[in-house]
């Protein structure tokens, strides 16, 4: 409905009059207060005709020889109409067209700006070693020459935003070449790492041979009532290597035996796979290491490690399990390649998770890798108190460096529920396991809940290490650090931290054995190699 004249109210247009009145007072006044200040500032200002400004560095506590004092500054530098500072600034300029130039393919004027660069390099040079400033008429030749030049290099568009656009082309350009060159490099180094050498595949071949040749070596491998005896002796100390590698395995004995207090109490126990069965046996009879009792089984041999059981052999028994670690199929690079490596489904890797089925008589016991050097006496392992838990292992965390985040998925509800991210990870390689408390907390159980949930690889993607976490979070103690060093393998290591380490761990693809390995490092591990051993010359072992 229209409304009548009357309704219309007059207040508002009353108070927007009040409003402006107020606002247009308030800007006087500022206006007024700006002209006191401006007059303030030209009063200070003004200067008696022909004196200079005053400098601001002049005034206040920190004035001009305060700012400058400690700097290595010149009456050239500081000189507005310097030429030496004005040459500088062109050869800058020049430098960066220079780039630009072969950049767009332009060669030929290139080398007119470098040539030109050279002209007032030397110009300058001349200047510094005489100690005087240069003068306009010796360098107003090259002063032009050089902005001729420039101009042109701005005729051809070689202004700053076709630089910066030409160089971040060429930034990201690099940046993909180097990606495509570490993807290469990363694939090249896998392969290198996986590779057998020829020397260590001869000496399994040789080994194999000797011991079918020789009844006698066999005759000596034969076990007697004292060495069985000696294999289930908890006053002793006992260590275990899963490996199927003769080289390593024996550097790790040899090592341990060498820089042991009491050699004769050691005993290993060696698990291998039916190939290099022979080989061990072979290598670990010809050989003595100060009285250290060996012996040598393979996986095969133990009945309960079948598919029914073990997940990890289930899983081998998969149709997509073996698409993807052995069809050679990609997902478009998806996947690195270490992730598909069939190393980490080998029962050599799992094995670990079965030590109490495996040596069943035991109640303490030291796991090895056979990527270590042992550099001291490792009794010590067996008298530290794991304070009820199964698993002691030298904690890797740094920072958010190797905690479980790093290792697991925590998108997966389970994984997030479960397990704190920020837990501290530890390290295989050396670990002291409690079997009497591994056997009355089913760890192995654990371990078989975990490995079943993973099927479809979404927990984590590769290795022992993760379901590790899994299986021994809230049974692990931490060991001092010097038992245990890592890094060899891949990475720098303090010196005096491998000088006071106990074991030390070539983790990583560098392995000691191999052509990648790291040169500075490797001396610590030939140390127990006897190349001098007539199987190792006839393998070309170096």
């Amino acid at each position: 409905m229209r409304r009548q004249r009357g309704e219309f109210r007059r207040g508002p247009v009353r108070r927007r009059f009040s409003n402006g009145f107020w606002l247009l007072t308030v800007i006087c006044g500022f206006a007024f207060a700006v002209l006191l200040f401006i007059v303030f500032l030209s009063r200070d200002t003004t200067t008696q005709p022909g004196s200079r400004p005053r400098s601001v560095l002049s005034k206040g506590p920190y004035g001009r020889d305060k700012v400058m004092e400690g700097l290595n500054v010149t009456a050239e530098m500081l000189n507005p109409d310097s030429i030496t500072r004005q040459l500088n600034d062109q050869i800058s300029l020049a430098k960066a067209f220079v780039v630009i130039a072969k950049e767009s393919n332009n060669l030929q004027f290139a080398w007119e700006l470098s040539a030109q660069i050279r002209n007032s390099q030397i110009l300058l040079s001349n200047a510094a070693l005489r100690r005087s400033p240069l003068t306009l008429q010796e360098s107003e030749t090259a002063v032009r020459d050089m902005a001729l030049l420039l101009y042109q290099a701005q005729q051809l568009h070689y202004d700053s935003s076709t630089m910066i656009m030409r160089l971040k082309a060429r930034i990201q350009d690099l940046e993909e070449q180097m990606s495509s060159v570490t993807d290469k490099s990363n694939k090249y180094g896998q392969i290198a790492a996986e590779e057998v050498p020829k020397s260590l595949y001869c000496l399994g071949v040789r080994l194999t041979t000797e011991w079918f040749k020789k009844p006698d070596l066999q005759k000596k491998f034969s076990r007697n009532g004292q060495f069985s005896m000696k294999l289930k002796d908890n006053n002793l100390y006992h260590f275990c290597i899963f490996s199927d590698n003769i080289l390593a395995t024996s550097v790790v004995i040899n090592s341990s035996a060498t820089n042991s207090l009491n050699p004769d109490r050691l005993v290993f126990h060696l698990v291998t796979d039916e190939v290099n069965y022979a080989a061990m046996k072979a290598w670990f009879t010809m050989n003595s290491f100060r009285g250290v009792t060996v012996d040598v089984q393979k996986f095969e041999d133990f009945s309960w490690l079948n598919a029914s059981y073990v997940p990890v052999l289930k899983q081998l028994q998969d149709s997509d399990t073996q698409n993807y670690y052995f069809s050679g199929s990609n997902d478009g690079g998806k996947t690195p390649i270490k992730f598909r490596n069939p190393k980490y489904l080998s029962m050599l890797n799992h094995l670990r998770f079965y030590i109490p089925e495996v040596f069943p008589s035991l109640k303490k016991l030291v796991f090895l890798d056979d990527d270590v050097v042992v550099q001291k006496d490792l009794s010590g392992l067996f008298t530290v108190d794991l304070k009820g838990n199964v698993n002691g292992a030298v904690e890797t965390c740094m920072e958010t460096f190797h905690r479980y985040h790093k290792y697991l998925n925590y998108s997966h509800p389970l994984i997030r529920s479960h397990f704190d991210p920020d837990a501290c990870g530890w390290a295989f390689g050396m670990n002291v396991f409690d079997l009497v408390e591994w056997r009355k907390r089913n760890v192995t159980g654990i371990y078989h809940y975990w490995q079943e949930k993973n099927v479809d690889r979404t927990l984590w993607k590769l290795g022992t290490l993760p379901p590790g976490l899994l299986t021994f979070y809230g049974l692990t103690e931490p060991l001092d650090p010097n038992w245990h060093v890592l890094g060899l393998g891949y990475t720098n290591v303090d010196p005096q931290v491998i000088e006071n380490g106990a074991v030390l761990h070539f983790n990583g693809n560098s392995k000691p054995w191999l052509k990648i390995a790291m040169e500075k490092y490797k001396a610590l591990w030939e140390k127990y190699v006897d190349y001098s051993h007539p199987m190792l010359e006839r393998c070309n072992f170096h």
